[in-house]
């Protein structure tokens, strides 16, 4: 992540994908994304947007294969997390406090696995196989340049 604030070059491209990511967020928010697919689709651009943000600089198709394995992970346990918060908020009917806190939870997780964690296995897959062909030409033309 720090990688994006290293040159001014780095931090003016993350700063273009941050206004992109704030600029489909308010068009998905302004459309509406409950059952709407081009809702979805702006707040699924903007969630990309943000990951791109701070994943542009990357040089290394493993960097890109290690954020595709922890973003699958990320979306099995944030699934099961909204899951078992769920289920919990449901047994607990008179416990209040307990409920909101579990309810609020639940949510996040829900928003996690569904709009912040395919954008970012699209990126890191994409990037991955990219990153990986292009390391590949330059090894084949003898070009040893960054790794």
């Amino acid at each position: 992540m720090l990688e994006a604030l290293s040159t001014v070059h780095n931090r003016t491209l993350m700063l273009i994908f941050l206004a992109v990511c704030g600029a489909a967020g308010i068009a998905a928010g302004i459309v509406g994304i409950s059952d709407n697919p081009p809702g979805i689709f702006l707040a699924l651009l903007a969630a990309a947007s943000f990951v791109l943000a701070f994943v542009h600089p990357w040089r290394t198709a493993r960097q890109f294969r290690l954020f595709l394995y922890a973003s699958a992970l990320g979306f099995v346990i944030f699934a099961i997390l909204h899951n078992v918060c769920e289920a919990l908020a449901g047994k607990l009917a008179a416990a209040g406090v307990l409920q909101v806190v579990l309810g609020g939870i639940s949510v996040t997780a829900f928003l996690l696995a569904i709009l912040v964690c395919p954008p970012a296995i699209v990126v890191g897959a994409v990037g991955s196989i990219v990153m990986f062909i292009r390391h590949r030409r330059r090894t084949k033309r003898g070009d040893r340049g960054a790794p």
